[in-house]
Order: structure tokens, then sequence, then C-alpha cells
């Protein structure tokens, strides 16, 4: 069967309607032996989202100031990277606080002794434009869950030019008993602004990957802010009854899910649950 389209001179996929199904590039056709011009610039203006994103400048003015419409207070910090061109060259410098931060955290923990239940900690990361936009509707969520449930959080605490293991020494200097870090994930082609949280009991100066779980990909289009809220408490308890994050803790979260053949409903781990066979005739 010729699948060539007469009036574009494109050939069309027969996968075409596998696209509907993924935001992935397949089934883009052709024109020729080259991708069609459409497919093309469409791949281009990905790419320039992902490094617009990349090299956004943080907004904490904004995030600060939605902070405290809520009523939340919030503390600026800086890592030692001293400029975005530092930070991507360096990451080494983005996972420590500048001496003038570590300096403004110690003083406000000397002030407020006895420290908290979760350090919340917000970083640019790798897509400043992933935090403008899913930190806040998530940190909604988060904190109406956590009170509830009688957790003591601390102020907001902004870092620029952050990366992950930031958060271990700021939790370390406040005295937290865990910490997350709100992320902007690495972009993707089709996803710029994928947010990602690092969950850590006991942080310290010097822990690894091993010691954080992580909870990526949260966005409209990825996992939703209350289910990402839903594990994370979910880790915080697991955590503090075991003692430990990382590796050893699973996300073992009950999420609802569709009612049996009887209708009743069932609570299960989607990720974990076996796939349901079929039952053999009678």
């Amino acid at each position: 069967m010729n699948n060539d389209n007469p009036i574009s001179g494109t050939s069309e996929n027969p996968w075409q309607e596998l696209r509907r199904l993924t935001p992935a590039r397949i089934a883009l056709g052709r024109a020729g032996t080259s991708l069609p011009t459409g497919a093309q610039l469409d791949f281009q203006y990905a790419h320039a989202q992902a490094r617009d994103a990349v090299h956004l400048q943080f907004d904490h003015p904004g995030l600060s100031a939605q902070l405290a419409e809520r009523g939340r207070a919030s503390l600026l910090l800086h890592s030692a990277a001293g400029d975005r061109h530092s930070y991507l060259q360096r990451p080494d410098l983005g996972r420590r606080l500048n001496d003038a931060s570590a300096q403004q955290l110690r003083a406000y923990a000397q002030a407020n002794p006895g420290g908290v239940d979760l350090a919340i900690v917000v970083a640019d990361g790798l897509s400043a434009l992933a935090v403008h936009r899913h930190s806040l509707p998530f940190l909604a969520r988060l904190e109406e869950q956590a009170l509830a449930e009688g957790w003591s959080l601390s102020p907001v605490l902004l870092v620029e030019q952050g990366r992950v293991a930031v958060a271990d020494e700021i939790g370390e200097l406040l005295g937290a008993r865990m910490v997350v870090i709100l992320i902007g994930e690495r972009p993707g082609l089709s996803s710029p602004d994928s947010l990602g949280l690092y969950f850590t009991y006991a942080p310290r100066v010097g822990l690894t990957d091993a010691y954080r779980n992580c909870i990526s990909n949260v966005r409209l289009e990825g996992l939703s802010y209350g289910m990402a809220a839903h594990r994370l408490l979910y880790l915080m308890r697991e955590a503090c009854r075991r003692q430990l994050s990382g590796v050893n803790l699973k996300d073992e979260a009950e999420v609802q899910t569709l009612t049996s053949g009887e209708g009743q409903g069932l609570t299960a781990n989607f990720l974990l649950a076996e796939p349901q066979r079929p039952k053999n005739p009678s």
C-alpha cells in the first residue's frame, strides 16, 4: 500500500496512531529520506525551550512575595556558585552554601532553637521554569497535609544556583529531622518544566544519592501535586518509623485504584501490583 501523501509529498508512518499515546517523537513520517519540515521545526523549538529553561533566571523575589501572601516566611540563600556559568561548569559549587548564606542560616537556627520536623528547600536547579510553575501549587498541598498530621515546618528556604545536595547542609544547620528540596530537573525535549523532589532523613553534609528518595516529574502532564504530596508524606512517616531514607526505604504508598468486580474499593501501589490474569474458562 502506498502511504505517500501526493499533496504534501510526505510519507505517512503506519504507527501514526501511536502518537496519541506518548509525547515521544515517534511516527513522524518522512519527506523523501528526511524528516518532514514540521517535525524538524518542532524538534528545534523543543530544543530551544530546554535551553531557555536551563538559563532562565530564578525569580526568587516573585516566589517570596507569593509565599508572603499566603502567610509563609521565606529566606533567600545562595550556593557557592557565584553565577550561572560557574554553576553549570562546577556542579560541586552548587552543592554547598556560600559563607554568607551559611552564616545567615546559623544565626536563624540560634534565634529559633529546637529544629523542625521538615526543612523545605526550593532551588532553581536546571530548570527555574519548573520551580516557577509548580513549586507553589505543590507546597500548598504538602503544607496542608503536613500541618494536619502535626509536622512542624521550616520557612521556605530559596536557594539560587542550588543543586540537590545543598539541602543536606541546610537541614544539618537547621537541626531538621528531615529535609526535602524542590528543584528543577534537567529539561527534556518534551518536558522543560519537570519538578523533582528529593527527600532525606537525618540530613548532613557528605551524604550520597543512596541516602535520598526521589519523586520526579511533578507537573501537570506528569505526577499530580496531590499524588506527589501523598507520596512524600508516606516517606516522612516511614522514615521516622524506620529512621532511614534512601535505597532502603521504598515508596509503597497506597493509591486509590479502580474498584473490583464486586464493586468494592481497593487500594494498592499500581507500580507494585501484579498484573491481572484472565481466569481459565470453566
